[in-house]
């Protein structure tokens, strides 16, 4: 027993540092950009000739938002007419750089417009927020070699899920960055595992109400050469395929597109998914029924318990989902919720520091205590029992010639 004691606690130690390592170690998290705010025109192609190299590239810019505004207006339901560059400049929040060359007096490129999603709707009359699905966790499982990686290091499909500009999609993706215990909560083996209770804790850990698995299967031809992937739509903890999808590309230096690209179709599939009813989060995801409590014996009611409890019967429970980025962004937003006029009580029920929070608010109208919401300078998006509230974002600065946008 005497040798066996030394061996058990070196054990204890590996076993407490292999986990520490596989927290705190290694390059892994990749934080997803935040593109709700904006509509985006991908892919505008301009070839413009100028005195000078910046006075060229500077005419590439003008063009491409010319272009992408065109589109964008077309693909809205508006007319497709030209604006004024000063007006354009109020709506272009960024220009993202897709590929360029550039020559003494000549800029080919191929860019990425972003537009003010406020700014771009009131101009086409339409609505800035369409609705969305519930809260979906993203969990991309990339399979190459034989071995199959969520976050337990950096991957080329994690970064793509990344970069992806979501404020087009009917999907309300939560893409977790990556980092802290992602990578302990969400990995390969997790995807594999039907258990309800656990993943009920995971996607309260989140603020999701389902769970999404995009899986890309790689192979290589040979080194260098070219890659195919096989991408595949999943969803829920049964792992259900949605659809799939075969992509190529001729050398591995266009990886990063054809992840891109992967990406694009299966987001196609999801939002199809959505418009056919096969996305709708699966009910035993719900935390089960809390059970009846007994009844205390209790004093005779009085006139005024009685009435009381009749307008605490009245109130209707709403779920709310808010952005929580500091613990002082949770005290603010509950007080500034129980001031509303119609709110008999707030409170949290589920904290995601840095994420979306979830709090439960009994109100005597819905409807009222929604439109409240907007008085106060919220973005509101859903209906009846729950609602999604968002801060406005602060208006970008107008692109300038050396200098790019988020892309």
């Amino acid at each position: 027993m005497r040798r066996l004691l030394p061996v058990l606690a070196l054990s204890a130690l590996l076993a407490g540092s292999a986990t520490l390592a596989q927290v705190d170690g290694g390059s892994r998290g990749v934080a997803p950009v935040d593109s709700g705010s904006a509509f985006e025109v991908a892919g505008v192609i301009v070839d413009v000739s100028g005195k000078t190299a910046e006075a060229a590239r500077y005419g590439g810019w003008r063009l491409a938002q010319r272009k992408a505004w065109v589109q964008l207006s077309r693909r809205l339901g508006g007319p497709g007419t030209l604006l004024s560059d000063g007006a354009l400049d109020q709506l272009v929040s960024g220009i993202g750089v897709e590929n360029e060359q550039i020559g003494p007096t000549r800029y080919i490129a191929r860019l990425g417009v972003l537009f003010d999603r406020g700014r771009a709707a009131g101009l086409l009359g339409i609505s800035a927020y369409a609705d969305r699905s519930p809260p979906m966790l993203v969990v991309p499982l990339i399979w190459q070699g034989g071995t199959g990686q969520v976050f337990e290091r950096r991957t080329p499909w994690q970064e793509a899920w990344a970069r992806f500009r979501t404020g087009d999609s009917r999907i309300d993706y939560v893409r977790p960055a990556g980092t802290g215990p992602d990578s302990l909560l969400l990995n390969s083996g997790q995807v594999g595992r039907p258990g309800r209770g656990w993943w009920r804790a995971i996607l309260d850990q989140y603020g999701a109400s389902d769970v999404l698995i995009p899986t890309v299967r790689l192979s290589r031809q040979w080194p260098g050469g070219p890659v195919i992937g096989v991408f595949e739509a999943r969803h829920g903890p049964d792992n259900v395929l949605l659809g799939r999808v075969t992509l190529r590309v001729g050398s591995a230096g266009g990886l990063a597109q054809l992840m891109d690209a992967g990406v694009a179709r299966l987001d196609s599939i999801y939002q199809n998914a959505l418009r056919g009813g096969r996305l709708s989060p699966d009910a035993s995801l719900s935390p089960p029924p809390e059970p009846a409590p007994v009844p205390a014996p209790v004093a005779e009611p009085t006139i005024d318990t009685l009435l009381a409890d009749i307008a605490a019967s009245n109130a209707v429970p709403v779920t709310v989902q808010y952005d929580t980025p500091g613990t002082s962004s949770v005290a603010n937003s509950e007080a500034l919720i129980r001031s509303l006029p119609g709110v008999r009580s707030a409170s949290t029920t589920s904290l995601a520091l840095g994420g979306v929070s979830l709090m439960r608010v009994f109100v005597d109208d819905p409807a009222a205590f929604a439109t409240a919401l907007r008085s106060r300078g919220y973005e509101v998006s859903g209906s009846g029992a729950a609602l999604r509230i968002r801060r406005p974002a602060a208006p970008a600065a107008t692109p300038t010639p050396g200098a790019t946008g988020p892309g």
